[in-house]
């Protein structure tokens, strides 16, 4: 299994719009083969940093995902909504695998 962690610079003044950006991308993910963990926005601390967590299977599955979604209406529509809000500045995106025991 591999853990793909988004880390979000965000608008801070946008963050109402950015969440429900989060929100589309939940279901989204699920539908298109993955898990999502969620979404942790800002609480304490830096008032401009989001995270977001969603695993697959294996890194090939993750690669049909992002084709997926490439073509999908709903998630087109998801990076509309961010980009026309602007409440996302930056992002990295990084490949985690997990250690339970």
């Amino acid at each position: 299994m591999i853990t793909c962690t988004l880390r979000y610079v965000i608008d801070p003044y946008k963050l109402a719009e950015f969440e429900e950006y989060a929100k589309l991308w939940i279901p989204l993910v699920n539908r298109l083969g993955g898990t999502h963990h969620g979404y942790f926005l800002p609480h304490e601390g830096a008032n401009n940093i989001a995270l977001a967590l969603f695993s697959f299977p294996s890194l090939a599955a993750y690669e049909g995902y992002r084709e997926r979604m490439a073509k999908d209406a709903e998630c087109l529509a998801a990076f509309a909504l961010a980009e026309k809000t602007r409440c996302i500045l930056s992002y990295e995106r990084s490949f985690m695998r997990p250690v339970f025991e």
